[in-house]
């Protein structure tokens, strides 16, 4: 029994159960995790993530959560009583294992040949007289200024260093409230990985919310407006919905969470699912077009004569290239691609089952006549102009479209990479305002650690981190640069006057550097170190606050350090986030190569056996390559940099492009192996799978359109260079494929 027969018969009970299936998936949809933790984003593997954990099992986790508090003097009584109240309530948060603020930091000075151990500030001032000496005061101690008081004093910190496995929600709705208790007329900014996952978390909401109503409306009008036809609206974007369903349902019955990258999957099935679809309902009205009183059993078996194969070929060349991601560094980019691949397998099945058998149910639909004679579109007519054009002067065409993609790939010479999650909100946006004012008062919201090993108190190993601190600072994008040693430096400030052999350095002996710990122990809490230095002086870190959060000053800070403490013996280790993301921004450069070359040798070759000549891969290579160079060269010339969302495009992209690609050159050799001239052949595949391959990219277009209204900079950014590389890939299949064909003239063609 024929394929075409089968479905026919049994076409009730095939649209049923391929609902039953899909609503099956949709049921555990609730039960989808959000995770906004960047470190989610990136392999457990990676050296800086796995040297990052063993710095933090030492010293104590690196997330923090600041309250920045804003006022022309942040000095005034008022001010001080509300920050400390607010303050005192936020030591009280159980998931906060320490804090800092200008109540709790010490002031260390000497007095009568001791050390001298206070709160920076032991009261609030009343009068001008006495802020103003307290304002001395606090200017002369380094570890308050720029730590937890802006130079400036019109903004002070508390900063809360979080307990690991704690609930980010749990603790920002608690500082909210203990911030809302005590209202004043200062300003208040939140800052911290917790605010930055939870602000995640809410915008992946809200984008849900609105791109995805967005994207089925716009698919519904292109749909609409393609076909005029119900059929060709219905049973695409049917498609579409089951395809999305199943590949998000998969999501928590694979143990997987949601991040911030796979916000893309649900668009992208919206975009790609209906590409079969389209091409059915196309062929069906095109049958119909031409035989309007066919047998439906008929109809069947010339649809599943005619596209079946094709579509199974195209299907199998986009999940290639999706699933070209999991080369990727990215671990839910790697996630999106399984995802992606299974939601096209079955949008492919639903295709070549669910649509005929529906088709099969539905009435007829009935061709659109003009004089008794099929209605000729606008489109099918520039499609018909654009082959005969491109079959008198193929050679131009191919010149032409190779001088446009020389000039816009000149670009590729200016594309950027960007890591750092914060740029990935707007400049507007609370999270992005309140990092900006910590990179720039406060040191810095991301840091590299240098964990050095041995004995802490031995004046070389101290003196070696004083080298590298001073190194440091000297660095573009460096903050805050702080250690144990610098603390050891400025206890002698306190206990020696000015001109002494020891003052502002740290003591010859070892004997000298344990006479100042124990003399700071007397008055004050060794526990104020345990960041910087473990309780048995084994093991320190010079911890560096990184104030230019971009990808380039990070990725050269993090070279300086590997530079200057190379050949170091005592220097075991080097992490933290903004190693982390320094080495994430390394991986995406290479990931996006690695990725873009595997999908196109993987399509290329799959292409090759399709058509079984090397030479059809040669032909799929030029216009997906082509694209390629469009796409990294307008990224260029745009400022749009590579980043964890646009590294996916180049194999979406090849996935969707070689698409176009394999249907038109099938056509073409249908239309020669009907007897017509490989000149007539292009005009007439251009005016009849030209249109479905019209409607297909336009749709994809329009299905990825509304991720440039996302909330996130790199989701716009693939929204807008996918719809760039398909309407590339469209040129690619409509233009550049038929002029090539006529200038080669491929011996596959007539096979």
């Amino acid at each position: 029994m024929k394929i075409s027969t089968w479905i026919f018969r049994f076409r009730w009970p095939i649209v049923v159960i391929s609902w039953i299936i899909t609503i099956g998936f949709g049921l555990v949809i609730p039960k989808i995790i959000i995770d906004p933790d960047v470190k989610a984003l990136i392999p457990n593997s990676m050296i800086a993530k796995v040297n990052t954990d063993k710095i933090e099992e030492i010293f104590g986790g690196s997330d923090m959560i600041m309250v920045l508090m804003g006022s022309e003097d942040i000095l005034d009584g008022k001010a001080l009583v509300r920050l400390q109240n607010i303050d005192n309530c936020f030591r009280r948060i159980s998931q906060i294992e320490r804090t800092m603020s200008v109540f709790s930091m010490k002031s260390i000075k000497g007095y009568e040949g001791s050390m001298l151990v206070t709160p920076a500030l032991t009261s609030i001032p009343q009068t001008e007289e006495q802020r103003n000496l307290v304002r001395k005061e606090l200017t002369d101690n380094e570890l308050v200024m720029g730590t937890v008081v802006s130079d400036d004093f019109k903004l002070a910190a508390i900063i809360g260093t979080i307990r690991s496995g704690s609930d980010n929600k749990a603790i920002l709705d608690s500082v909210q409230s203990i911030v809302s208790r005590y209202p004043g007329v200062e300003r208040i900014y939140y800052g911290g990985f917790p605010v930055v996952k939870q602000s995640i978390t809410d915008n992946i909401l809200k984008d849900l919310k609105v791109l995805l109503p967005m994207a089925i409306v716009l698919m519904l009008l292109i749909l609409a407006l393609s076909f005029r036809d119900y059929k060709g609206v219905v049973l695409p974007l049917s498609v579409v919905l089951m395809s999305m369903i199943v590949s998000m349902g998969l999501i928590p019955l694979l143990g997987w969470k949601f991040a911030l990258v796979t916000v893309l999957l649900p668009v992208m099935m919206i975009a790609i699912g209906n590409n079969y679809g389209i091409y059915l309902v196309n062929r069906y009205q095109e049958i119909l077009k031409r035989e309007p009183g066919i047998r439906m059993p008929d109809l069947m078996t010339e649809l599943s004569n005619a596209l079946s194969r094709p579509i199974l070929l195209c299907a199998i060349t986009t999940i290639a290239g999706v699933l070209a991601l999991l080369t990727h560094i990215i671990v839910p980019a790697r996630e999106v691609g399984v995802l992606a691949a299974i939601g096209i397998s079955w949008a492919l099945l639903l295709s070549l089952t669910y649509i005929p058998a529906a088709l099969a149910i539905l009435p007829r639909s009935k061709p659109r006549m003009v004089n008794s004679k099929p209605h000729i579109t606008r489109l099918e007519h520039v499609l018909f102009r654009t082959g005969v054009t491109i079959s008198r002067k193929p050679l131009v065409v191919l010149l032409v479209a190779g001088l446009a993609t020389l000039i816009i790939g000149i670009g590729v010479l200016k594309i950027t990479v960007e890591g750092n999650t914060i740029k990935f909100f707007s400049p507007t946006d609370p999270v992005r305002i309140t990092s900006d004012l910590i990179d720039k008062h406060f040191g810095g919201s991301q840091s590299i650690s240098i964990q050095i090993s041995g004995d802490i108190k031995d004046p070389q190993i101290l003196n070696r981190m004083l080298f590298y601190e001073e190194q440091i600072k000297n660095q573009k994008g460096a903050g805050q640069v702080m250690s144990v040693a610098s603390v050891i430096r400025l206890m002698s400030k306190s206990l020696l006057d000015p001109g002494d052999p020891g003052y502002n350095s740290i003591p010859a002996t070892r004997e000298g550097v344990a006479q100042f710990l124990e003399l700071y122990g007397m008055s004050g809490d060794p526990s104020d170190f345990e960041q910087l230095v473990d309780f048995n002086y084994e093991n320190a870190q010079v911890l560096v606050r990184i104030s230019d959060a971009s990808s380039g000053n990070i990725l050269h800070l993090s070279d300086f350090i590997r530079k200057i403490t190379a050949g170091d013996p005592t220097v075991v280790r080097i992490g933290g986030v903004g190693l982390i993301s320094a080495e994430l921004t390394n991986s995406l450069v290479t990931g996006q190569w690695r990725s873009t070359g595997l999908s196109m040798l993987v399509v290329c070759i799959l292409v090759g056996l399709i058509f079984r000549k090397r030479s059809a891969a040669f032909i799929v290579l030029v216009p997906l390559g082509m694209a390629c160079i469009v796409l990294f060269g307008i990224m260029g010339w745009g400022g749009i940099p590579f980043d964890p969302a646009t590294t996916l495009i180049t194999s979406v992209m090849i996935g969707c492009g070689v698409d176009y690609t394999v249907q038109f050159l099938w056509r073409q050799r249908e239309e020669i192996a009907a007897g017509l001239s490989l000149r007539r052949a292009v005009v007439k595949t251009l005016y009849t799978t030209g249109k479905a391959i019209s409607f297909n990219a336009f749709a994809v277009m329009i299905g990825f359109t509304p991720l440039i209204f996302s909330s996130f900079s790199p989701i716009r950014f693939f929204g807008i260079m996918m719809v760039v590389s398909i309407f590339a890939c469209l040129i690619g299949a409509l233009v550049v494929i038929p002029a090539l064909t006529l200038v080669i003239k491929p011996k596959f063609l007539n096979s």
